[in-house]
């Protein structure tokens, strides 16, 4: 069988594309490695109707809604290669060596996060208490004592962001990357900082107490915010010959405004695809990709 779309990665962007192309009569099959970037978090906050829902059982409810549209296919699985087929569509291999061949592909597989070498305690409790989104997360720690790690590229002034839901700390951990005008802007909303490298973190399970320095001192702390360098979920894109741009945290997949690569008949959505990482951001990307194909089959007619 050969589906109008392929949707490689069935979470908030690729089932919000999917549902699009369902609601237009489009054969379209799902492929998801069931590793979701959000599967930490105990919660997602400010999402539309569900705030405070577990993102796993989000999308679990919208997989479910998605399958009870007969034209739709989904898969549990790893695309491991994609390639054009020579007729104007792709075909796709999986894990297992099974293939799928596509008139368009729809790329959602999301990123993977890096985290900082040398300081024990973050993978552990990221999604948790080591966190990446003060709007998704900062209301729960309200008033409480936070943290800022500073990991080049990333500017300092985030610092200043973060001091609106509680008394911060920037930790520049051995990088001096502060210069006199930034800190007084920073002294100016109370944000301490904090030159030191840091070992490790410090609490109970996924807690987290404080922080400590390579010279010893420890740092209360509740919550640590971070933007960690992350990476491209999957090799698809660099296969197919999509071109990236640097984003601020790492590489994006370039997009035009209707989400389409600029390899013709690739779209992508999501993390993968965008500079600021949200999950409501994510499946608004999502939906408007999906509408993206879809024309983009009508015009291909």
């Amino acid at each position: 069988m050969r589906y109008d779309a392929l949707v490689v990665g069935g979470s908030f962007a690729g089932l919000s594309a999917a549902m699009q192309l369902a609601r237009a009569r489009k054969n379209v099959c799902v492929v998801d490695a069931g590793a979701p970037r959000n599967r930490f978090a105990a919660a997602a906050h400010g999402f539309f109707g569900q705030d405070g829902v577990p993102p796993l059982k989000m999308i679990a409810d919208a997989r479910t809604k998605l399958l009870a549209y007969p034209n739709v296919t989904f898969i549990e699985g790893r695309v491991a290669s994609a390639e054009a087929d020579g007729a104007g569509g792709f075909v796709a291999s999986l894990d297992g060596d099974r293939q799928l061949s596509a008139g368009k592909l729809l790329l959602a597989f999301g990123v993977q996060d890096g985290f900082p070498d040398g300081i024990a305690g973050v993978r552990e409790r990221w999604g948790t208490s080591v966190l990446h989104c003060p709007y998704c997360h900062g209301y729960e720690f309200s008033g409480r004592r936070l943290g800022v790690l500073v990991e080049a590229p990333h500017p300092p002034e985030h610092a200043m962001l973060i001091a609106e839901w509680g008394p911060t700390t920037l930790f520049l951990n051995g990088n001096n990357t502060v210069d006199d005008e930034v800190r007084g802007k920073l002294q100016a909303r109370g944000v301490a900082i904090e030159p030191g490298r840091i070992a490790a973190l410090e609490g109970p399970a996924k807690d987290l107490s404080g922080v400590r320095l390579e010279d010893g001192r420890i740092v209360p702390l509740e919550a640590l915010f971070m933007v960690p360098r992350t990476r491209p979920g999957s090799a698809l894109a660099e296969q197919l010959g999509c071109a990236f741009d640097e984003g601020h945290a790492g590489p994006v997949i370039r997009i035009d405004a209707m989400k389409m690569t600029t390899v013709p008949g690739v779209f992508a959505a999501g993390d993968a695809a965008m500079q600021m990482h949200n999950a409501t951001l994510a499946s608004a990307e999502g939906v408007m990709a999906g509408v993206s194909l879809h024309r983009a089959m009508l015009l291909d007619a």
